[in-house]
């Protein structure tokens, strides 16, 4: 189910994707758009300034998509597309993962009493999540001991952290990827303005406004993408920490139960 969210993700942000480099392509075939370079920087001025007409925000999205260079900004929504595409999928991961562990712990220590351990490992495989996956483990080895049992419950408790922090670590590559291309893009704006420079032996404004505004907006386009995924980053967090600590203290709660049910045999 979480492979099938993660490719509808992906294919409605691609569809997005395509969309405005499909636009960029039909930008860049046009001579004219390259040649008024100081005209388009007094639109970007007035665009910031509020002029007469009012732009819809995705053709704004799209002109500024365009006038920072296909390439560089092309990479940096792929950026955005992937990372958001993983964190959607451990989102829902981790919606599903959620447990009334205090009912589920209701439910085994009842089915203990009515039909012993057989009945309890059954509670547990008809209930989703982490927590019941711990106490299946747990109740596997009730024949060895508590002690065996508590050190159950911590190892797999290990293994269904790891499945909680599964990607993670590429959302982490992808906020720092992003503004790292940003930068990217500023260094070679900035290069080609100099080039430009260079080649008119003129430093004017309408020489070097071309290369300043690419510098400009990967840069933009890098930090925003890098600030979206670190709110979806921090969040995730956040809910792998809450689940932990339930898991912590169910599992602690778990073998009291334990505890209480060998000392009734």
């Amino acid at each position: 189910m979480k492979k099938v969210f993660m490719f509808l993700a992906v294919a409605g942000l691609m569809t997005f994707t395509a969309s405005i480099a499909a636009s960029a392509q039909e930008e860049e075939a046009a001579p004219a758009a390259v040649e008024q370079v100081a005209d388009d920087a007094e639109e970007v001025v007035d665009l910031f300034k509020g002029s007469g007409e009012e732009v819809p925000l995705h053709q704004a999205l799209k002109t500024k998509f365009i006038e920072g260079g296909a390439g560089f900004m092309s990479l940096i929504i792929i950026c955005l597309i992937l990372g958001m595409a993983l964190a959607i999928e451990r989102i829902l991961y981790l919606a599903f993962s959620k447990t009334n562990t205090t009912k589920l712990l209701e439910n085994v220590e009842k089915a203990l009493d009515e039909g012993g351990i057989e009945k309890a490992k059954e509670v547990c495989r008809n209930t989703r999540g982490p927590v019941a996956s711990i106490f299946y483990q747990g109740l596997l080895r009730a024949d060895q001991g508590v002690d065996v049992v508590e050190k159950t419950i911590v190892s797999y408790g290990g293994v269904q952290m790891s499945l909680m922090e599964n990607g993670l670590s590429w959302i982490g590559l992808f906020i720092s990827i992003a503004p790292s291309l940003g930068f990217l893009g500023t260094v070679i704006g900035m290069i080609q303005a100099f080039d430009a420079i260079q080649a008119a032996g003129d430093i004017s404004p309408n020489v070097v406004a071309g290369g300043m505004k690419v510098a400009l907006i990967t840069t933009v386009g890098g930090l925003i993408v890098a600030m979206i995924l670190q709110i979806f980053y921090n969040y995730i967090i956040a809910k792998i920490d809450a689940l932990s600590i339930d898991m912590e203290d169910s599992s602690i709660r778990f073998v009291d139960t334990m505890v209480k049910y060998n000392n009734k045999k």
